[in-house]
């Protein structure tokens, strides 16, 4: 069936549909990651969002039951040059069309993937609509009815509305130290990291105060990776100033612009942002440059950091703030996933560096 999509400028990128042949709305964004699009599916920061894959062939290694990051497709359509429809691999469990489609979820093949990236690119991520039926014009009218990415409070729609303990992936004496999550948009690694390390884990809704938090007597707190804009969550920021100076703080993506802008820093929003398994990032304090997995389209403004926080890492690309720390206080984030899903791995010794401080 001919698909296309429109977006809000009025250009239009023809193709084929595939997964659910419906209508779909959203933040048009690209990943450059040549793997893991089963976990770019399942990222919650990818809510409200048509994800675009730049390399060409996605779908060759199929769908699997263990590389999931949430429970649910996450994105709201997703874009590819090719899908495989006869994927190899031991672990594989079915066709990337299938899983699309159980899931109700529209994705285009056949897109010139290329031309649709060098123009969010230029232009910026826009906001568009994918259709099967009707002309592209009723498309871009439907479209233009619709409210803007920034507009939208993303993390409450991900979020879980009840508290639970992490249970799977148990390690050696589970009880020693505990940590709990604000799921602002939570990817399942985190948890499993955690609880491979030997951490009692508690997975608290971003809606949730710093008392009730504090009453779980945990010995830190991480603030997790999330979809939309930082602006829209004084509510998560009055928590976050609630917690830091009395517990140990760790901030991973939204987590880190959330603790800037609990200490006054202001947040802005990238031109098509970083998504993504391999964007270089350098540490300050060592010069040594790590590879890193990112999905974020708003960033820190470093000249608005106070309150006794730092830059520590930088974005070799663009320059953007890709580490904050405290000089003071047990608190600090990265802008990148330090859990990969997908990789690189690179990164997951800050949760070695996080536990170290709540064990001393």
């Amino acid at each position: 069936m001919k698909s296309c999509l429109v977006l809000e400028d009025g250009s239009v990128f023809e193709g084929r549909s595939f997964g659910a042949a419906r209508f779909a709305c959203g933040e048009v964004v690209f990943s450059t990651s040549m793997t893991g699009y089963q976990e770019m599916l399942t990222d919650p920061s990818y809510a409200g969002q048509i994800l675009v894959a730049t390399y060409p062939l996605v779908g060759n290694y199929g769908v699997n039951a263990e590389d999931f990051e949430s429970q649910r497709i996450q994105v709201s359509a997703f874009v590819v040059r090719e899908q495989c429809l006869e994927p190899s691999h031991w672990r594989g469990a079915g066709t990337l069309d299938r899983y699309l489609a159980e899931a109700g979820v529209p994705g285009m093949w056949g897109v010139d993937t290329r031309a649709l990236t060098r123009r969010l690119r230029s232009h910026g991520v826009m906001m568009g609509a994918i259709a099967t039926e009707g002309s592209p014009q009723e498309a871009l009218e439907w479209l233009r009815a619709q409210p803007a990415y920034g507009d939208v409070d993303f993390a409450k729609q991900v979020s879980t509305t009840m508290a639970y303990e992490w249970e799977q992936d148990s390690g050696e004496d589970a009880s020693a130290t505990h940590v709990v999550v604000v799921d602002c948009g939570l990817k399942l690694n985190i948890l499993r990291i955690l609880r491979r390390a030997g951490c009692r884990v508690t997975v608290m809704p971003c809606t949730c105060s710093a008392a009730q938090i504090l009453a779980l007597e945990p010995d830190g707190v991480l603030l997790s990776p999330g979809p939309g804009d930082p602006a829209l969550l004084d509510y998560l920021v009055d928590t976050v100033r609630g917690l830091v100076g009395v517990k140990p703080v760790m901030g991973i993506c939204l987590g880190q612009q959330l603790i800037g802008r609990a200490f006054g820093g202001k947040t802005f929003k990238l031109k098509f942002g970083h998504r993504g398994a391999n964007h270089p990032v350098r540490d300050m304090e060592t010069g040594r440059v790590y590879i890193t997995a990112q999905n974020h389209g708003y960033a820190l403004d470093p000249d608005s950091l106070h309150g006794g926080l730092e830059v520590s890492h930088v974005n070799l690309n663009d320059g953007t703030v890709e580490g904050i720390r405290h000089r003071d206080l047990p608190v600090f984030a990265i802008q990148y996933h330090s859990e990969a899903s997908p990789g690189p791995l690179d990164n997951v010794y800050l949760f070695d560096r996080f536990l170290a401080v709540l064990r001393e």
